[in-house]
């Protein structure tokens, strides 16, 4: 089953917006982190390290929801339950650096985040939603 997100909530994922990934822990408790995204028109690619907790909890249960707030009008969000295609490390540091350019103006990532250059490997996510929910 497969569900899009509406054209007129699109913005919410194609600029520049944090958003919270939700997953789900060994003991079924969620586990909510503020996350950067990226948007190909059908599918939302998360990023982040491999051995995260995220990364560990949508490896093993392999759904999530994404959850995006337009940071103009709190009232007006868009909610998407996902699961997840596709774990991709080859292409996980050019996309952290995508997104680092999209979210931060700088375009090498580690220069925004110095500390971790060398200690992590990064992977992204493909996420395919499954419904969605959309408000104001």
């Amino acid at each position: 089953m497969s569900d899009t997100i509406p054209e007129s909530y699109r913005d919410l994922f194609e600029r520049p917006v944090v958003v919270t990934l939700v997953t789900i822990m060994p003991d079924t408790q969620p586990q909510a982190t503020p996350v950067w995204c990226s948007y190909d028109g059908t599918h939302i690619w998360i990023n982040t390290a491999k051995g995260r907790q995220k990364y560990k909890n949508m490896l093993e249960r392999p759904k999530a929801t994404v959850l995006a707030i337009d940071p103009e009008n709190p009232y007006r969000y868009c909610e998407v339950r996902c699961a997840v295609l596709e774990i991709n490390e080859e292409q996980g540091l050019e996309h952290i650096n995508s997104l680092s350019e999209a979210y931060t103006g700088e375009p090498d990532y580690y220069k925004y985040n110095p500390g971790n250059r060398g200690k992590e490997t990064r992977v992204v996510f493909k996420l395919s939603p499954t419904h969605v929910v959309s408000a104001g």
